[in-house]
């Protein structure tokens, strides 16, 4: 009985995202020049199974890009089209940072930032201070002390979110989703950077998720962490009617240490850390006071 020829899929009815990666592995195979069947046997994998890939006809598994990634000799990311992998320069400054330890990354992050005029990422002294933390930190009483101590305006962020949305941060994620929510903090915090020399900004907890908007963040300000035990986040967040988003979960407290885990990596970039789970808000501010005053110079 003869063999069925193989059904071959329009080019119109082809997925764009699986016909972009087969166009991948075909440039990433003739640069390593590696014919197919020598990339299917090092990726482990049929010859025709490789063939439908390059071709955008295969969907194929993780697993499976994996083993063609390896077999190419690149990453996953730049199989899968990574914007750090698009040419030879994002190429060249992958491989310079790859092994990097995070005091090399962050020099690096900051000389890319002045070298493009974005300013360097970490101001020694901008009377521009911003707190950031997960919410029930402090950052809104002790924000607000802060100021009214260093005679500068206090703007709550998520206020001015809902100033541009015209409605609340609740209502801004569930009928626009969290894109539209990041769009309007990013442009609630670049009209406070330009309305506000001086001031004391306390930001979304959320607000380090955005890499451009916290870049912005890290270059125009001095940022203060303030963090606290997992139990006084919960407790503090309760106290003040926030039932949102993790009160009704069984795991509410486990689900709030993994997004304080998630994120200390970023908050830790801020120049000044203050643990408000140490003492009583008054000695709190005291300290906070000093460290802003410090860094600042100006006087005690």
């Amino acid at each position: 009985m003869a063999k069925a020829p193989p059904v071959l899929v329009p080019a119109a009815d082809k997925n764009p995202f699986l016909v972009s990666l087969g166009e991948r592995v075909r440039s990433l195979r003739a640069r390593r020049g590696m014919t197919r069947k020598a990339v299917a046997t090092a990726a482990d994998v049929s010859e025709r199974h490789l063939a439908n890939l390059e071709y955008g006809e295969g969907n194929a598994s993780i697993l499976v890009l994996l083993q063609v990634a390896g077999a190419l000799q690149c990453s996953l990311f730049e199989l899968l089209g990574d914007v750090t992998t698009n040419n030879p320069e994002w190429l060249l400054i992958r491989e310079l940072l790859e092994r990097a330890d995070e005091a090399t990354l962050r020099r690096a992050r900051i000389a890319i930032g002045e070298a493009l005029g974005t300013g360097g990422g970490t101001p020694h002294a901008n009377p521009r201070v911003a707190l950031v933390g997960l919410r029930g930190a402090g950052k809104s009483s002790l924000g607000q002390m802060l100021a009214d101590d260093l005679g500068f305006p206090f703007v709550e962020l998520s206020r001015e979110i809902e100033k541009f949305a015209g409605c609340s941060v609740n209502e801004i994620q569930n009928l626009y989703g969290m894109n539209a929510y990041r769009r309007y903090e990013r442009r609630a915090l670049e009209e406070a950077i330009q309305i506000y020399p001086e001031a004391v900004i306390a930001t979304p907890g959320g607000l380090v998720s955005d890499p451009a908007t916290f870049n912005q963040l890290l270059s125009h300000c001095t940022t203060v962490w303030l963090h606290a035990d997992p139990e006084d986040h919960m407790k503090r967040v309760l106290a003040q009617g926030d039932t949102r988003p993790m009160a009704h979960s069984k795991e509410a407290m486990e689900d709030l240490k993994s997004i304080l885990a998630g994120r200390a990596a970023f908050y830790s970039k801020a120049q000044l850390k203050l643990d408000t789970s140490a003492q009583p808000l008054e000695p709190t501010f005291q300290l906070l006071r000093g460290m802003v005053r410090e860094l600042l110079q100006l006087p005690a």
